[in-house]
């Protein structure tokens, strides 16, 4: 699934941009502009590095996915609020590499 999965998720956060659905959790941090997602983002990543720590000290793997799973989501919605497509993320990463 891989990228294809993000570019699934991807397409969904869009699609809930605008309009944006009673209900859904996306839409709602969208709402709240910059503040909502990248504060999401911010406590999606320190969960994440506790995560990997206790994993390294022996704790639960499958805590690292969920984490990492969560900080993808918020950073996705976090670009989209900012109109930033991943595949810009994407390119730099390319040219990073050089």
């Amino acid at each position: 699934q891989g990228c294809a999965g993000l570019a699934g998720l991807w397409r969904t956060i869009v699609d809930r941009a605008e309009p944006r659905p009673p209900g859904s959790y996306t839409a709602s941090l969208l709402d709240e502009g910059p503040d909502g997602p990248a504060r999401k983002v911010l406590e999606e990543a320190g969960e994440t590095a506790f995560a990997v720590k206790d994993h390294a000290a022996g704790g639960d793997r499958r805590r690292v996915v969920e984490e990492s799973a969560d900080l993808l989501y918020h950073l996705l919605v976090l670009l989209a609020e900012r109109d930033v497509d991943p595949s810009e993320v994407l390119a730099e990463l390319r040219y990073r590499e050089r």
